[in-house]
């Protein structure tokens, strides 16, 4: 006897195949067959009516490593029908840590109030700790190079010497050893914004000898993108290592053949032998942390350097003259492009633009930037803003590649309890939703059965994860059932903690997270291992 069938749903496998009306069965948390079941019993059956059926979705690229601690119970990501998030992004992760405070470092959305108690070093004791409360979601976890650069050198402002690269590449092997997935740069972040290729090449050949993923928040993406790209695609190609290129839309300031152009570079690399793919935002606002506007010199030391950098005015003008502003906007004083997305200390303050900020603070913009993240302390680290200067017609473009995956770059949060005040990004509460409403039904970008692809089989083949991401027998049953015509994004600046409509049922693992679109309090969701899958 089946524990459930889901009968009369349109199912859409996770290929791209053409959907085709059958029932799913399931059995101890796998899919035990598909077609017409009407004569098989079930302990009990749901009819769907026809709503679409398909794998649940896989975010390739989050950054709930801390958020997760907090609430394990992902309730903006299963709302929207995710069943599966990759975290350990853009360079940042929550372990290896030199010392168990050394967490906060890595960890975005860390709160000094949350009585999550930073008390692991190691990777796996990472992964122990994460795996030990209920999930909602399956996890899967990157290393970030933030975090073994940090554990090896702290926050000195210098690169590093040969032998420190080689312990980083020894811990980054025993992370992989102890369940990650994959290793990632942030080469705008501190402290990959001081590192060169030699430092990370020798890091990514630890990932190509383990076969594990390398993802890369490049250099930049505005005027000199060709350059930012054009060192992902060498690195990967001198280490052969598998590359995935995150969030690849160019920024405000780059010219407007940057995204045709980059994708030529991709496919010339492709070409010589260079195993690459990349991911979108299906949204045209760009966020990232306050605290990466300044120059690499002014983050030494961490966040108690910083604050003592902030408070002395000559110093806050060095900062402001610095020639390489991580976003062009704040160059060309566009402030009113730029709003903010997240403050703990100045909640009041989300959603406002900075020029309007400045004026309300009676100074400059840039000083109340500044002085926003001296307010916010220690919490600097989940102090954001967000930017209107990605451009709608580079997504498409990427979208129209077989190999563009689609991703939030958010935060796992609940509108309750510690992180009822945190936002991830503008679309963190409704990214899959905005796009199957947006740039599948509505423009029609790409069919619903390729749409689908790019956040189920798409990225479980980039990770190598063999039994989620397609609805097959066998496999483990992480399905979403939503209304093709009600699935909506409800997020705005304005409010951006709203749950996405259309989702009817998700399944994590066999077990309902969500039903009759109501969540349940069942949390099936675990930390994935590679090679531990099916």
């Amino acid at each position: 006897m089946l524990d459930l069938i889901l009968a009369g749903g349109e199912v859409f496998d996770g290929t791209g195949a053409e959907a085709f009306g059958a029932d799913i069965g399931v059995k101890d948390g796998r899919i035990a067959c598909i077609g017409d079941l009407s004569g098989l019993e079930a302990e009990e059956r749901l009819e769907l009516d026809g709503r679409a059926v398909s794998p649940g979705f896989i975010d390739l690229h989050t950054h709930s490593d801390f958020t997760l601690l907090v609430n394990g119970r992902a309730e903006s990501q299963v709302h929207q029908g995710v069943t599966t998030e990759v975290i350990g992004q853009c360079g940042h992760s929550c372990a290896p840590v030199a010392r168990p405070e050394d967490a906060r470092h890595g960890a975005v959305g860390y709160s000094e109030d949350s009585s999550v108690d930073l008390g692991w070093q190691s990777f796996g004791e990472y992964l122990e700790r994460l795996g030990s409360a209920p999930l909602g979601v399956n996890v899967a976890a990157f290393v970030g190079h933030g975090a073994v650069h940090r554990a090896v050198m702290g926050d000195e402002l210098r690169t590093p010497e040969i032998e420190e690269t080689r312990t980083m590449a020894a811990l980054l092997d025993e992370a992989f050893d102890q369940g990650a997935y994959g290793f990632s740069t942030g080469l705008e972040y501190w402290p990959g914004n001081i590192c060169a290729p030699e430092h990370v090449i020798p890091l990514c050949d630890v990932a190509a000898r383990r076969g594990r993923l390398y993802a890369t928040h490049v250099r930049n993406r505005d005027a000199y993108y060709d350059l930012g790209f054009g060192e992902a695609l060498c690195t990967a190609r001198n280490a052969s290592a598998r590359l995935q290129i995150s969030h690849i839309q160019p920024k405000y300031g780059a010219p407007a053949h940057a995204m045709e152009h980059t994708l030529e570079m991709i496919a010339t690399a492709e070409r010589q032998g260079v195993d690459v793919a990349f991911d979108v935002i299906p949204h045209d606002w760009n966020h990232t942390l306050i605290k990466a506007i300044l120059p690499p010199w002014a983050q030494e030391g961490g966040i108690p350097r910083i604050m003592e950098r902030l408070e002395d005015a000559a110093t806050r003008e060095r900062m402001k003259a610095n020639p390489k502003h991580m976003w062009l906007l704040v160059t060309d004083e566009r402030w009113h492009d730029i709003a903010l997305l997240n403050s703990e200390v100045n909640p009041d303050l989300v959603g406002a633009s900075f020029a309007d900020i400045g004026r309300k603070r009676n100074t400059t913009p840039f000083d109340a930037a500044l002085d926003l993240m001296l307010e916010e302390g220690e919490l600097m680290g989940g102090l954001l803003w967000t930017s209107h200067s990605f451009d709608d017609a580079d997504i498409e473009l990427c979208l129209e590649h077989p190999l563009c995956a689609v991703i939030s770059d958010t935060l796992a949060l609940a509108p309750y309890g510690e992180l009822a005040k945190h936002v991830g990004s503008i679309s963190g509460y409704g990214w899959a939703a905005r796009f199957l409403a947006l740039y599948v039904r509505q423009r029609g970008v790409l069919s619903l059965e390729e749409g689908i692809r790019r956040m189920t089989s798409l990225p479980a083949e980039r990770l190598g994860i063999r039994d989620r991401g397609r609805l097959q027998p066998g496999l483990k049953a992480d399905i979403t059932v939503f209304d093709r015509v009600r699935i909506e994004s409800r997020c705005t600046i304005e409010k951006p903690r709203e749950y996405a409509t259309g989702i009817d049922h998700v399944l994590v693992n066999g077990r309902f997270a969500m039903r009759d679109g109501r969540r349940t309090e069942d949390d099936g969701g675990e930390v994935l291992r590679p090679g531990a899958s099916a």
